[in-house]
């Protein structure tokens, strides 16, 4: 016959081996998705704000605040984020038309092929700013070389916390096909997409520009194509590397973004 306290030290045992399966399965639950992050945003940029990569990559002024983290000390594209408390500007663009976004810089002009129809709120978006002369004279602050391979513009602070006050909502996020096992798709060198905190409908103006084949999760934009000229000289910076040697920080070859122009082809 069990006596009561022989019950009573089977049931702390049981319990104990409950409580011991929860936590494995806590952390192994926790283990796969620091795995997943760390895979997949190793770096940079910012949308509307701080972007740490938060390509996984961020920019400011975006609703959410949470800025993407990698693994190792690197994050993906992301800005920092400020409240957003205007509307995002009126459709004024052709939905239907293609059009391109010319970055005129210190180190070459970057053209970039859009697509209205992909992306109707991205590309009228940046037809607004660039209209308003927003860009002009801003820099892209924040290169990553190692994990993802960046180079993320769009911030009037130049720090990573800037962003225009409002957001616009994800889009063509399917594009680059189907998730893999380890929750990224491979962003292709020459693609441009927009940085945000992490949080779906948080970019702003901030934008990264691929310019090795990189695998992220696919939340990030992807609105253009750069030409080859551009893609060209986006590779001398990067060959540059960071400022002090690291592997995501400001270029060594400082970028500048003299004007920035969006015409309808």
């Amino acid at each position: 016959m069990v006596s009561s306290d022989q019950r009573r030290r089977q049931l702390a045992r049981e319990k104990y081996v409950r409580q011991q399966q929860r936590r494995d399965q806590a952390r192994q639950k926790a283990k796969r998705r620091n795995t997943v992050i760390a895979a997949s945003l190793a770096v940079v940029l910012a949308a509307g704000g701080a972007v740490y990569a938060s390509v996984a990559l961020t920019g400011g002024d975006d609703k959410k605040s949470d800025n993407t983290a990698a693994g190792d000390n690197t994050t993906a594209p992301t800005p920092s984020a400020s409240e957003s408390t205007a509307p995002e500007p009126a459709m004024a663009i052709d939905k239907k038309a293609a059009y391109t976004m010319s970055l005129k810089t210190n180190r070459g002009t970057v053209a970039i092929a859009m697509d209205a129809a992909k992306t109707p709120h991205t590309v009228n978006s940046f037809k607004h700013l660039a209209d308003k002369k927003y860009f002009d004279g801003t820099k892209c602050h924040r290169l990553t070389t190692e994990g993802i391979f960046v180079l993320q513009c769009g911030d009037p602070k130049g720090d990573g916390t800037g962003g225009p006050g409002y957001n616009i909502p994800d889009e063509n996020l399917d594009a680059l096909g189907k998730a893999g096992a380890d929750g990224t798709v491979t962003f292709p060198a020459g693609t441009v997409a927009m940085a945000n905190t992490g949080q779906p409908g948080s970019g702003g103006s901030q934008f990264f520009l691929v310019y090795k084949d990189t695998k992220l999760p696919p939340s990030y934009t992807p609105f253009g194509t750069i030409d080859a000229a551009g893609l060209k000289a986006v590779e001398e910076v990067a060959k540059a590397g960071v400022e002090g040697g690291a592997k995501d920080g400001a270029p060594k070859s400082a970028v500048t973004i003299e004007s920035g122009t969006v015409t309808k082809k």
